[in-house]
């Protein structure tokens, strides 16, 4: 595991710090669910959280990590949206400022509340251009600080307080699934499992086209997509697993499950109809997952992230319209 990963004390002290700030979510759980599926299925929902998703919880605290004179400087990151709109949250309640780098296919609805929170946008063609190179460029042009959607000990100890409260709320967890781009809220949920719960597994969960993680996994090594696919699942849409959390994922995870974009869109619209969660298609990967029958529900507590809600009303229900699950 990567030496300057967060530990599971950091992550208890990010807690602490975020108090006030993050709002704790809710576990959510339906006796007729359970029933359905002969265990029970627990949705930590993270759609419910300040911005909508989880990325919040990182961006801030390792905002708060900064001096005065770093924040003054402002900070910029690469983001698909959430992590967006959790950065430039962040930064304008401490006063810094925010540049965000998003794929040009980026949600419409998330760049525009990200500029609505005071963030300039940088776009980049995904397939073309690499959004490493595009930051460090930011970066070296202005001095500003990076702050990663995943890669830094700050943002994955402050990640790791959704499994915290997840622990925390239901200590009885057979397994818990997350859904899994760069792979930090899946590796901060592997180290805060590893000490507080050792007997439950944590699984990556991913679009069946964006299966990095479980494919490097299984070799041992980081294994890229290949480039010019899409999937439903934008916000997890990532190219190779992050270097910073592949280790500690290879290190601790059970394994990684899949889920097609049918599955996820049925998933969208279970969680709807069951839980009355608006969540948008990344966050259900691992509820799809589920569903479709890649872990072993029966008789066990198994519990998944639904990481983000931030999708607009129209495309909610296309895809989750009950015509669309083809």
């Amino acid at each position: 595991m990567n030496e300057n990963s967060a530990t599971f004390d950091e992550i208890q002290s990010a807690q602490t710090a975020l108090s006030g700030v993050t709002a704790r979510t809710p576990v959510l759980e339906n006796a007729e669910v359970n029933a359905r599926l002969g265990g029970r299925l627990l949705l930590k929902a993270e759609s419910f959280q300040r911005t909508g998703a989880f990325k919040i919880r990182g961006a801030y605290h390792r905002l708060q990590s900064l001096t005065a004179e770093e924040r003054a400087r402002g900070v910029v990151s690469y983001s698909s949206g959430n992590h967006a709109l959790g950065l430039a949250q962040a930064a304008g309640m401490l006063g810094s400022s925010a540049v965000l780098v998003m794929p040009s296919d980026a949600s419409p609805a998330k760049m525009n509340a990200t500029r609505a929170l005071g963030a300039r946008i940088v776009t980049f063609d995904r397939d073309t251009e690499n959004s490493a190179d595009v930051v460090a460029r930011i970066t070296s042009q202005s001095g500003r600080i990076e702050v990663p959607p995943s890669g830094n000990k700050h943002v994955l100890a402050g990640a790791g307080t959704v499994a915290l409260e997840l622990l925390e709320d239901s200590p009885a967890l057979d397994a818990m699934l997350v859904p899994c781009g760069g792979g930090g809220l899946t590796a901060a949920s592997a180290i805060v499992m590893a000490e507080g719960s050792p007997q439950t597994r944590v699984f990556a969960a991913e679009p069946a086209l964006f299966d990095d993680t479980r494919r490097s996994l299984e070799a041992g090594k980081r294994i890229a997509n290949p480039t010019g696919q899409r999937t439903v699942c934008d916000a997890i849409m990532t190219p190779i697993p992050n270097a910073f959390t592949f280790p500690i994922n290879l290190e601790l995870l059970a394994g990684g499950v899949t889920a097609s974009d049918a599955d996820v869109r049925a998933a969208m619209r279970f969680a709807f109809e069951y839980f009355k969660i608006v969540a948008e298609p990344g966050a259900v990967v691992g509820l799809a997952a589920i569903l479709n029958g890649q872990v072993e529900i029966k008789n066990k507590t198994v519990a998944t992230v639904i990481t983000g809600g931030n999708i607009e009303l129209s495309r909610f229900m296309a895809l989750a319209g009950a015509d669309n699950d083809t």
